[in-house]
């Protein structure tokens, strides 16, 4: 009997998780899992223990298992990286996040594979036009802040070239995420959303702490950012694995700037709380790289046909407050 598989790189992780979960619905698909789960007490497993997978590869494995299962490979969805901003080793960025993408890009071009990838807003640096363009001059002319940034924004313009040259995957998409919030963060300690890191507080009746502004005109807390929540990820994910006609580099974000005192504000509401919100300095090491205002343009994404409504704040954190952080099973 034939299989359908779609293999899932960073599987076990935060937004690989839920598109697992996503993918998984489908009872006809076999959901590879490539990842590392490291200590069991972290965690990590938990983000897959719900859903039925159909293998689990270890990454180093990862080209040794495709090449024995490719006729059965429709999608390499490819979300595993070192997703810290703060990351010191460029070496250990580099390898990650541009290396090990152009091989798995090469390998689905050899095999006429279809390719789907994580890049980030990051890409965009401290620009005020979010477009989410993928021809060459655009892409070149990107300037990101950190070292993150500039190898996520490499390999979208290594991709871009390659299928220039008509030497690409059958399908391949690169998406900028914005600030992606939800369920099966727990692993990821510093770098979870801001809206993990300050239910603890919340939920114990504290006051939060966020930045204070550096620039003038922005008021403390008025940082904004694109927040979208996972699960609308996860969709848009599962509809392109039904789209294969669709190509190119699209951001994915909720389409609207809301500032962190509006995602503390949401997560006391959702609390049934009044907020308790407090000032604190940024860090020195951050304020010349920190970025004061994201917004992802969605108009390409719903003219190659994605037509569903993003979550709105107040509505992701509510059932993200509701249905996971308060509960004694916070997982997906």
């Amino acid at each position: 009997m034939t299989r359908r598989i779609i293999f899932v790189t960073g599987g076990a992780g935060f937004i690989g998780s839920n598109i697992v979960a996503k993918l998984a619905e489908d009872p006809s698909l076999d959901v590879v899992v490539c990842d590392r789960l490291r200590e069991a007490e972290l965690g990590k497993w938990r983000n897959i223990a719900k859903h039925p997978i159909g293998d689990f590869v270890a990454p180093e494995a990862m080209f040794e298992w495709l090449e024995k299962r490719w006729r059965d490979v429709e999608l390499v969805v490819h979300m595993g990286a070192v997703s810290s901003t703060t990351e010191p080793d460029a070496d250990k960025i580099i390898h990650s996040n541009f290396t090990l993408s152009r091989d798995l890009f090469r390998w689905c071009a050899d095999h006429q594979r279809r390719f789907i990838y994580a890049s980030s807003a990051a890409t965009y640096g401290d620009s005020v036009d979010f477009q989410d363009r993928d021809d060459l001059e655009w892409l070149t002319g990107l300037r990101p802040l950190n070292t993150y940034g500039w190898s996520k924004a490499l390999f979208d313009l290594f991709a871009a070239r390659q299928a220039a040259r008509d030497y690409a995957p059958p399908q391949w998409v690169g998406l900028k995420f914005f600030n992606v919030y939800g369920p099966n963060e727990e692993h990821k300690h510093s770098m979870k959303s801001v809206a993990s890191q300050i239910w603890p507080k919340v939920r114990d009746g504290h006051s939060v702490q966020l930045f204070k502004s550096y620039r003038e005109g922005v008021p403390d807390g008025g940082q904004t950012r694109d927040f979208v929540y996972v699960r609308d990820v996860a969709d848009v994910i599962g509809w392109l694995a039904k789209n294969e006609q669709v190509n190119g580099i699209y951001n994915l974000g909720s389409g609207t700037a809301r500032t962190f005192e509006d995602l503390a504000r949401a997560v006391f509401t959702a609390a049934g709380r009044a907020p308790e919100i407090e000032y604190t300095p940024m860090p020195p090491a951050i304020r010349d790289k920190y970025q004061y205002f994201t917004q992802a343009k969605m108009e390409r994404l719903q003219a190659a046909g994605y037509n569903q409504p993003m979550t709105t704040l107040e509505d992701g954190v509510s059932d993200y407050v509701k249905r996971y952080l308060s509960q004694p099973d916070p997982y997906r």
